[in-house]
């Protein structure tokens, strides 16, 4: 039986324009966008804009693990981490799950409850946006490799990005940074940190070097997509270079991200960047790589609502189509799903209308495949 659906009195925003008008979604797909006058949902003038395409959100953890201790029904969990990232407009979502997770209250075997909660979910159609698996995998953590068998033939792994978050590494290339960000966060004393610190840079050292390899032959094979993971120097860009890497997310300098979009790497940085307007760990701000024209993707990291937000408040200084790509059409296209990312006749209906308040973008529908879901 075939399914219509028409928004019509809306902003719709497409690939390189905001026109005002009508989109017309049969059966999931968009089958036409025309001029207002189409009978049909009228959106009040409201902003259309293609349901966001989101690849690395931390988010579904704390859901899972909402205090130290505490695991909530995986299901449960889920579900309500589902329903938070439809109502940020968020419609094709890489739920990040971690293997070496270097954490004394999350195990591996907590991470593959939440896989098999979302290969079930899928399963059984209970989910509003389509999920999938973004592997991120701590590759100097000893226990790396053999956790990653755990993910190995899990279909819904799309994604898997290579972190080494040993001091002197990356992210934390300033011990002084990472003695603030660690000491504050653990309450260790100077000495266990210190302690601490030797064991992860002798660890990193024994493991890291074999684990990259292993995990990049093993995307290679099977045709999964890579991602390196804060990348702080030209040196590691061509690292990532040598194993086929195709997004560079977070990279921590003006350096690393300018050779990783000169080397054609899609640069991925955090939409909460944007909204606070720099880096909470010191490093290179992604307004300033938007500035440099080398900004490719954006992604909510730890907030899902800070996607839209960036987008639209990114629209102030560039074209609002050119802001709306970063968080739709290029993470898409970056990941092989050419069947959605925006607003054209033929691509899957994902849609969200935005109504702007105070300066904020607030989502008042959302629709995957015509179908609304929040």
């Amino acid at each position: 039986m075939m399914t219509e659906v028409v928004l019509t009195n809306a902003r719709i925003v497409l690939g390189d324009e905001v026109r005002e008008g009508s989109v017309l979604v049969r059966d999931g797909v968009i089958a036409d966008i025309g001029a207002n006058g189409a009978v049909g949902e009228d959106l009040g003038g409201d902003y259309l804009v293609p349901g966001l395409v989101e690849l690395h959100t931390d988010h579904i953890e704390p859901h899972f693990a909402p205090r130290p201790g505490v695991r909530w029904n995986a299901t449960a969990a889920l579900q309500a981490h589902d329903a938070q990232i439809a109502a940020a407009g968020i419609t094709t979502v890489f739920d990040a799950l971690r293997v070496g997770v270097y954490s004394e209250t999350i195990t591996v075997s907590d991470m593959r409850l939440l896989g098999d909660a979302i290969a079930s979910a899928k399963a059984e159609d209970r989910l509003r946006a389509d999920h999938l698996i973004h592997l991120r995998c701590e590759v100097s953590a000893p226990e790396c490799a053999g956790e990653f068998e755990a993910f190995k033939h899990d279909p819904n792994v799309r994604l898997i990005s290579m972190m080494d978050h040993a001091p002197g590494q990356r992210q934390f290339a300033s011990i002084e940074a990472y003695r603030v960000y660690h000491m504050g966060k653990s309450k260790k004393t100077l000495a266990e940190f210190e302690a601490f610190c030797a064991r992860r840079v002798k660890e990193s050292e024994a493991n890291a070097p074999g684990n990259r390899v292993a995990i990049a032959q093993f995307c290679q094979e099977h045709g999964v997509t890579m991602a390196s993971h804060d990348d702080a120097t030209v040196e590691h860009v061509e690292e990532s270079m040598r194993f086929g890497v195709k997004v560079a997310e977070f990279p921590t300098t003006m350096d690393a991200a300018r050779a990783s979009h000169e080397a054609g790497l899609a640069v991925l940085m955090g939409a909460p960047n944007i909204v606070r307007g720099g880096s909470h760990s010191g490093n290179i701000s992604a307004g300033a790589l938007a500035e440099a024209g080398l900004l490719d993707i954006l992604s909510s990291d730890y907030v899902p609502v800070s996607l839209m937000h960036a987008a639209f408040k990114l629209g102030e200084s560039i074209a609002l189509p050119e802001a709306l790509a970063l968080v739709s059409r290029n993470p898409a296209a970056a990941l092989g799903l050419e069947d959605r990312g925006e607003i054209a006749v033929g691509k899957r209906g994902d849609l969200v209308q935005v109504r702007m308040a105070d300066g904020v973008p607030v989502v008042r529908k959302v629709f995957r495949e015509g179908t609304r879901v929040a």
